[in-house]
């Protein structure tokens, strides 16, 4: 008996490792993209999704990714490239990608939405992976290296609790911070609109640039030491919550470009 279980917990903990933000950093970044969206963008939000809110659909794929008919879709939450990558080096490796990654599976959404050959059904789907994977790629450890699962093999502590590199950026420090989604979103909804334009003129291989490079010097820190103290938090908060509120700004943004 004991050999029959050992799979789907294998499975299930696996497909736990990769929830990008947890639950309040990714309907923090639905949010505040609300608060972003032109009148034909939400009036097109509120066709697709009806009662549902982009906060509430944030979620679905993480949901939904433990079920076998989904489990082509675990792929789609990252990807991963090698270490020291100049922008031209690194944007050249992430286009050339055959296999599924986050990058390719972020414009097949946006290609379906603007599809209209496309049914509900099909846009209801790219919609709802579209908000969830525009907040898998600002998380920056979703850029991470393959050998250790996109730091889940680096161990780490925080003020002597036992995580992972991988889990501090997904959920751990957004926990440590203690506040609701909405009070998220309040408190990283605070961009000039001069970054506002910036960041929706951005493209998406920058967004992800960005958050690889961040992962870079998470990783040196972690290499230096893993034992993280009371300061890790405060000195990379504002990080946190630059890049929940650069997801938020910049979903908008691509929402607002596709309902034109």
């Amino acid at each position: 008996m004991f050999k029959k279980i050992i799979f789907p917990v294998v499975f299930i903990s696996c497909s736990l490792m990769m929830i990008s933000w947890g639950v309040v950093g990714h309907r923090a970044i639905g949010k505040i993209a609300e608060s972003h969206l032109s009148p034909k963008a939400k009036t097109a939000v509120n066709l697709l999704l009806g009662s549902e809110s982009l906060a509430m659909v944030s979620t679905y794929p993480d949901e939904i990714r433990s079920y076998e008919q989904y489990a082509y879709t675990a792929p789609w939450h990252y990807v991963n490239l090698p270490h020291g990558l100049t922008y031209e080096q690194f944007s050249a490796q992430l286009i050339g990608l055959e296999k599924p990654n986050i990058y390719k599976a972020l414009l097949k959404c946006v290609d379906d939405l603007r599809n209209p050959a496309k049914t509900k059904d099909e846009k209801v789907f790219a919609m709802k992976f579209l908000v969830h994977l525009v907040g898998d790629l600002h998380q920056p450890m979703h850029t991470g290296r393959s050998e250790d699962s996109g730091g889940n093999g680096i161990k780490v502590k925080l003020m002597r609790k036992d995580s992972n590199l991988h889990g501090l950026w997904d959920s751990g420090l957004i926990d440590y911070a203690g506040m609701t989604y909405t009070e998220l979103a309040a408190n990283c909804d605070q961009a000039s609109n001069q970054h506002i334009k910036q960041w929706q003129k951005d493209d998406i291989v920058k967004w992800v640039y960005e958050s690889y490079e961040i992962s870079q010097n998470l990783y040196a820190e972690a290499a230096k030491n893993p034992e993280f103290d009371y300061n890790y938090y405060p000195n990379h908060a504002d990080i946190v919550k630059e890049r929940i509120n650069q997801a938020g700004v910049r979903l908008a943004g691509l929402l607002n470009d596709i309902c034109k």
